[in-house]
Parts: structure tokens; sequence; C-alpha cells
């Protein structure tokens, strides 16, 4: 567990947030308390996917990440536009450590400017810097 003033820190900036491993975990509890965890977990997908060295890992991982979360009725569908998923079904068949840059830069917009600030006020976050 955090102490609190390790908790408070994360109020700074979402990046304290994600670098911190109990802070990444306390804000995915609460974006699946919310059922909105498909956005975290497909951001740590792609920064995964950025690391990536072999060029064979780089199309499977790409692949399994559109299946996962881009395509039509994917199981964790994320909630993007209809040109930036033509885009990225183009990207995969040539996949690049970027393929998936466009569409993470909206989700983690869209955490920073929704869900963070929700979750900043959460009275599971306001506990934690008790």
């Amino acid at each position: 567990r955090p102490s609190p003033e390790e908790a408070q820190l994360w109020s700074e900036a979402f990046d304290e947030l994600l670098a911190n491993k109990y802070g990444l975990a306390a804000f995915r509890a609460f974006l699946k308390s919310e059922f909105c965890e498909e956005n975290i977990e497909f951001w740590l997908a792609c920064e995964d996917f950025k690391k990536t060295k072999s060029p064979q890992k780089l199309t499977s991982k790409a692949k399994k990440i559109y299946n996962d979360f881009i395509e039509k009725e994917a199981p964790k569908e994320i909630n993007i536009d209809f040109q930036t998923k033509n885009m990225i079904a183009q990207n995969i068949q040539e996949a690049t450590h970027t393929c998936f840059s466009v569409a993470q830069k909206r989700v983690y917009s869209l955490m920073e400017n929704n869900s963070y600030p929700r979750f900043l006020e959460s009275e599971f976050y306001q506990e934690l810097c008790k």
C-alpha cells in the first residue's frame, strides 16, 4: 500500500500516476469500477508493443492488439473514430512501432481529461491520501 504522501503525488500529474506501480493499480481498479478498464489495458499494451524488438513479435503483437481492442466487436473495444481504426487496419499489415500511436494518444487524452479527474475526486483515492 502506498504512503499518503506517495498517493498525493499522483494528483500532480497523470504521468506520475501511471509511472507508479501502486498508482497504476489503483487507477486500473477505479477504471474497472467504471467499466472502462479497456482504456488502460490498451495503453499498457501499446507501451509494451513499442518496446518490442523482434519484427516477427511486432507483427503478432500488432494483430493481437488489433483483435483485442480495435476491430469491430473486439472483446475490449476502445472508443476511437472510424478513420483511426481504418488507418490502424492498414498499418498493421506492415507493423511498425508507431502503428497505434494516434489511437494511444487519443486514449491517453481521454483518460487524462475524463477518468483521471474523476479518480482524483473518488472516495477510493481520497482514502489513500489519508
